[in-house]
């Protein structure tokens, strides 16, 4: 993606250069002096442009900061224009016209002039190319939302009614058979978690890894085979906020394929840890050994629909990388959360 985006942006400006050289060429001047010139302004226009575009707007015009946005603009531009002049008196000094020095000031004017216009016409473009593809980004997400919020309707007929008839087996199970009830009262909760604190946006994260622990704990009891599983929580911080059930796709995979063997360790491994205000998780678990190597989709629907989830809730801010070997398979999702 990002070598596919440098060679767009490359193109651009080789359409824009070409473009000057055959609309502002003067039959009174050489075109060797016509490309020499465009040149020039190629140079200060780019850089001004990614200047302004990479720093100065999202600095201070996405913040507000309106002075600091106009003062910072007409420094960066102002500086290129007198160094434009600058060069463009030294090349028709020493090449186009020897002997000659031409007005500075007109140069610098014309520079700025120019250099103005241009920058302004491709930022404010690139600013609604930008606007227009956030507003489908969101057009789309909200129709993902709809779309969601039926199929969650739908779903909770059965949940509510396993739910409230919960308390009722909870009540049936005798008050010595601890295991039992503890083990339906963590079942209780994990349904208790989808059913009613999932339904914001945006979820405490620290809710969210106590629904992991909770989750973890649940399967621990669960799984009859030798199973050693490892759960591992840093740094987890106050504060940040996270899609819901986001995680739980990846912790539901490692115990799903996870191997049963009994003549060797079977593991699973979930690490989740906060560096600066970006959530890494890993999941690991070892599998069976196969011969014939499992097709791609052979996660089901889970992982592509977790992709496509982070795709509209977290774009450009996460990173999801897998390492499928033959006896083991590993997951790693970072996930910046501001």
């Amino acid at each position: 993606m990002k070598k596919r985006t440098f060679i767009n942006h490359i193109l651009f400006w080789a359409g824009i250069y070409l473009f000057w050289v055959l609309v502002f060429r003067s039959y009174s001047i050489s075109l060797t002096k016509t490309i020499t010139i465009e040149f020039c302004y190629l140079i200060f226009i780019t850089s001004d442009y990614y200047a302004i575009s990479n720093l100065i707007v999202p600095r201070f015009l996405h913040k507000t900061k309106y002075p600091l946005f106009l003062s910072s603009l007409l420094l960066v531009i102002g500086f290129s224009s007198w160094l434009r002049a600058l060069i463009a008196v030294q090349m028709n000094v020493h090449f186009f016209k020897p002997g000659t020095i031409p007005d500075f000031g007109t140069l610098y004017l014309n520079s700025f002039i120019n250099i103005s216009f241009w920058v302004s016409l491709i930022t404010i473009g690139k600013m609604l190319v930008d606007r227009r593809r956030t507003q489908r980004q969101l057009e789309s997400l909200e129709k993902e939302k709809i779309k969601s919020e039926l199929d969650y309707l739908k779903a909770q007929i059965s949940p509510h009614a396993l739910f409230n008839s919960l308390n009722t087996v909870y009540g049936s199970i005798d008050k010595s058979n601890q295991v039992a009830r503890n083990i339906l009262l963590q079942f209780s909760e994990l349904l208790r978690y989808q059913l009613y604190d999932c339904r914001a946006e945006k979820v405490i994260l620290e809710k969210e890894v106590e629904f992991i622990t909770n989750y973890v704990a649940f399967h621990r009891l669960r799984k009859s085979e030798p199973l050693v599983v490892n759960l591992q929580i840093e740094n987890i911080k106050p504060g940040l906020n996270i899609a819901p059930l986001l995680l739980i796709v990846l912790v539901e995979n490692a115990f799903k394929y996870v191997g049963s063997s009994a003549s060797k360790e079977n593991e699973i491994t979930i690490k989740l840890s906060i560096a600066g205000t970006t959530l890494h998780g890993t999941f690991f678990n070892t599998k069976e050994v196969q011969l014939i190597p499992a097709s791609a989709n052979s996660n089901g629907i889970g992982i592509s629909n977790l992709k496509r989830r982070l795709e509209l809730l977290y774009p450009q801010k996460h990173q999801l990388t897998t390492n499928k070997e033959s006896d083991f398979y590993e997951t790693n999702l970072a996930i910046e959360l501001t």
